[in-house]
């Protein structure tokens, strides 16, 4: 018997998180905490504001659209800043201020937290018409999560 897990797209569970669609790829159940897989299809006008984690890596593949980065600061302005095509890889360690927002209309990107306790987080906002981040500071930081700066313009 195999312990693999594979999971095709649409297999997972589907949620809302504010006006994005998320797809739970793999979750810390199925991997006794590991690791926590999503399947992100974002707009330009839903990039998180720039914030750090203090108990996951992040870790993104981009598999539709260009994504901007903005990393390692805490001010967008003094951030590094690295576009990512369709197939790249982005890591994110803990602690390393971070964003993203796609350039182009829309971006399909995996988002990969080890270990994956953060999801319970997304999973707990739900649907919204636009993010409200500055609503969640102390939900967000139960998670280990800072807001450091506003998102990118959209």
């Amino acid at each position: 018997m195999s312990i693999a897990l594979v999971r095709n797209r649409g297999d997972g569970k589907v949620y809302r998180y504010y006006d994005n669609v998320n797809e739970q790829v793999v979750s810390t159940v199925e991997t006794s905490g590991a690791v926590s897989v999503v399947r992100l299809t974002m707009r330009r006008e839903a990039a998180p504001p720039l914030h750090s984690h203090s108990r996951e890596d992040e870790s993104w593949v981009v598999l539709s659209g260009r994504v901007r980065f903005w990393v390692g600061s805490s001010s967008l302005d003094e951030c590094d800043v690295h576009d990512a095509e369709a197939g790249a890889y982005v890591y994110g360690p803990r602690f390393v201020p971070h964003t993203f927002q796609p350039l182009t209309t829309a971006a399909e990107v995996l988002v990969i937290n080890n270990p994956g306790a953060i999801e319970g987080y997304f999973q707990s906002i739900g649907s919204a018409d636009a993010r409200r981040d500055t609503e969640h500071t102390d939900l967000l930081a139960r998670y280990g999560v800072v807001l450091l700066d506003n998102p990118p313009p959209a």
